[in-house]
């Protein structure tokens, strides 16, 4: 899904860009649209959104989010229900077909973060998410609805590994299953080895991976350096856990793998699954005297700060 944000402010890190971006790809793929989608988000203070509020809806009062949908839904049905009206709302500008907008309220974010205690990036891709599905033709007006759309909203967070405040962390079990999960979309025509990876980073975000083969071997890129290289590109620096997925035998990481990953976590948890079985090993254990910054005496977390 294509975000057009509006920021004139610059009220959003760089990092919580990314995840938002991360959380609408969630979101468009839990609904299992088959049409590229765009959504206009403006990030505004309470003030305007208060405003828009009462002016649109009669409300004279700050709220977190509001959406507004540019298709009319029929009843009981949602985006992926709708292809041909998500066509008639084709934008040329976006290239994509408008679900409609949203009004993101950064004093609320970070009110509501302090409340529930996480992060405001976190609570970012909540409200996102829920105003999202509202463009999709989800609505809570009953218990019935609310129910159908918490349960959206739930798939497509833990997703990404994004559980709700006040949740249990996930469990080796639950990592697993999506490094299992990843494991389907992998390209592996001339080996047939197909391995996911679902990589977690210190903050509780998953991002996963598949290896991808390549006519020159050489090319080849296994699973935990992609699941490595979307968390990297997206501000992620130091994690907790990795679970890697196969079948026929263990999927420990390969030497390359150990090293790149050794960069930024040397005492990372690696959990390999294949077959129904499980095992667990340190990083540090794979790699037992391994080279990284600190052996160039550099410090890792700080050269990534400053990026």
């Amino acid at each position: 899904m294509k975000l057009l944000i509006e920021d004139e402010k610059g009220l959003l890190d760089a990092k919580t860009v990314a995840l938002l971006r991360r959380c609408a790809d969630a979101a468009a793929q839990t609904e299992g649209l088959r049409v590229p989608v765009a959504a206009f988000v403006s990030i505004v203070d309470d003030a305007r959104i208060r405003e828009v509020n009462r002016e649109q809806r009669g409300i004279d009062r700050a709220t977190d989010v509001l959406s507004f949908p540019a298709a009319n839904y029929p009843k009981g049905r949602t985006a992926q229900d709708c292809e041909a009206l998500l066509r008639r709302q084709y934008d040329p500008d976006a290239d994509a077909c408008m679900l409609g907008d949203i009004l993101l309220s950064i004093d609320h974010v970070r009110a509501q973060a302090r409340e529930y205690g996480h992060s405001e990036r976190r609570e970012a891709g909540y409200l996102l998410t829920h105003g999202l599905f509202h463009l999709m033709g989800y609505d809570h007006m009953n218990e019935e609805e609310k129910t159908r759309m918490r349960e959206m909203e739930e798939r497509s967070l833990v997703s990404i590994g994004l559980a709700r405040e006040g949740g249990e962390p996930m469990t080796d079990r639950e990592l697993m299953e999506m490094a299992i999960a990843a494991r389907e979309f992998a390209y592996a025509p001339y080996s047939g080895y197909r391995v996911g990876a679902a990589l977690e980073s210190e903050d509780g975000l998953v991002f996963t991976g598949c290896n991808i083969e390549n006519a020159a071997y050489g090319n080849t890129i296994c699973a935990e350096r992609t699941a490595l290289g979307k968390a990297v590109s997206e501000g992620a620096r130091r994690f907790t856990r990795l679970a890697i997925a196969s079948s026929g035998s263990a999927p420990y990481p390969c030497g390359a793998c150990r090293q790149s990953l050794y960069e930024f976590a040397p005492k990372l948890r690696i959990l390999v699954t294949w077959d129904g079985r499980a095992e667990e090993a340190l990083l540090c254990d794979l790699l037992p005297e391994g080279f990284g910054p600190m052996s160039l005496g550099k410090d890792n977390a700080q050269r990534g700060a400053k990026k």
